[in-house]
C-alpha cells in the first residue's frame, strides 16, 4: 500500500492522464478557521473538506467527540467533492497531515483503494515553489462514487481494553495527556490501562514530513509494534490516531483504529483509568 505522495509527484499527476481528486482538510484542535485558510491559499483544484461535519458524526458523548459518520452521509459528501470510482485521491492539510489522515483512513474504511497523503502537506507544496490558488473551488461535476463501510477493521472500547493486555495498544496523544498530567478536552485525565505512549508528533520530522521508514520502524519497535503484532491505536477522538495508522503502515505494520478513542472511554464512568508515564 502506498501511503504518501511527494509534492513533485502530485504536481506531475495533476498534469497527467488521470489527475487525482485533491482534498484540503485544514483542521486543528482549537482552530475553527480551516475554510478561511483554504480560501486564502490552496493547491489548485483542491476542494475543501470540513472535518467536523463531513468526516465525523455527532451524537451522545458516549460515542466520542468524532464518531465515524454514517456511510450514506460520507458518500454524499464524497460525491460533493467530485469523487468517482477508480479516481485516485490525495488529501493534505497544513499541520503535517494530522487532520488529513482522517480522510485518508476514512475513505479507505469506506472502500476507496487509492488514497494518499501529500507528504509535508501544503508547506511541502509551497516549499517546492508550486502555485496556489485563492477562493472557493468545486468539482466540474458531482461524483458518483459508491462507498461501503467496514473495509478496514475497527476496535470497540471492549476490544481496545482486551488488546491492551493481549497485544499492543498505542496511545497517540501527547505524553502529558497520556500520563494524566493535563487534560484540556476530555472528562478524565490518564490513559487506557495497559496502553503504551507513542505520541503522534514523533511520526514527523521538523519539516512536517513523515520520518524515514527506518526511523519509524525503530520508533514503533521500541513500543512493541512490529510486523505480525496485533496493534491498535487511539488518540483523543480518533483523528490523529489515523495519522498513527498511516505512520505504522509506512513502517510495515498493520494497525487497527479505535474510533471512539479517549473521548469515548473517559465519558464512561465504568471504564478504568490509569495515570503516570508507564503502561499499567
Amino acid at each position: 500500500m502506498t501511503t504518501v505522495v511527494t509534492a513533485e509527484e502530485l504536481n506531475a499527476a495533476l498534469h497527467g492522464d488521470t489527475p487525482p481528486a485533491v482534498l484540503d482538510v485544514r483542521w486543528a484542535l482549537g482552530d475553527t478557521e480551516g475554510r478561511q485558510h483554504y480560501l486564502a491559499a490552496h493547491i489548485p483544484g483542491a476542494v475543501f473538506v470540513d472535518l467536523d461535519t463531513e468526516l465525523a458524526a455527532h451524537g451522545e458523548p458516549a460515542l466520542g467527540r468524532h464518531p465515524l459518520p454514517a456511510v450514506a452521509d460520507l458518500q454524499a459528501a464524497a460525491r460533493r467533492w467530485g469523487l468517482t470510482a477508480g479516481t485516485p485521491v490525495v488529501a493534505y492539510d497544513n499541520t503535517g497531515n494530522l487532520a488529513a489522515a482522517r480522510a485518508w483512513w476514512l475513505l479507505r474504511w469506506a472502500g476507496v483503494a487509492d488514497v494518499r497523503l501529500l507528504d509535508g502537506g501544503l508547506a511541502a507544496w509551497t516549499a517546492a515553489e508550486l502555485p496556489t490558488r485563492s477562493g472557493d473551488e468545486h468539482p466540474a461535476a458531482p461524483g458518483d462514487i459508491i462507498l461501503t463501510e467496514g473495509q478496514l477493521p475497527t476496535l470497540t472500547a471492549d476490544e481496545a481494553a482486551a488488546l491492551a493486555t493481549e497485544g499492543v495498544l498505542l496511545d497517540a496523544r501527547a505524553a502529558e495527556r497520556y500520563s494524566g498530567e493535563t487534560e484540556p478536552v476530555d472528562p478524565k485525565a490518564g490513559h487506557i490501562p495497559g496502553a503504551r505512549s507513542a505520541p503522534t508528533s514523533e511520526n514527523l520530522g521538523p519539516d512536517g514530513r513523515f520520518a524515514s521508514v527506518d526511523a519509524l520502524r525503530a520508533r514503533f519497535t521500541a513500543v512493541g509494534a512490529e510486523p505480525g503484532t496485533t496493534v491498535g491505536v487511539y488518540c483523543g477522538s480518533g483523528v490523529t490516531a489515523a495519522h498513527q495508522v498511516a505512520a505504522l503502515a509506512l513502517a510495515g505494520v498493520d494497525a487497527v483504529l479505535y474510533p471512539g478513542s479517549w473521548s469515548q472511554w473517559s465519558s464512561d464512568p465504568g471504564r478504568p483509568v490509569s495515570t503516570g508515564p508507564d503502561p499499567r
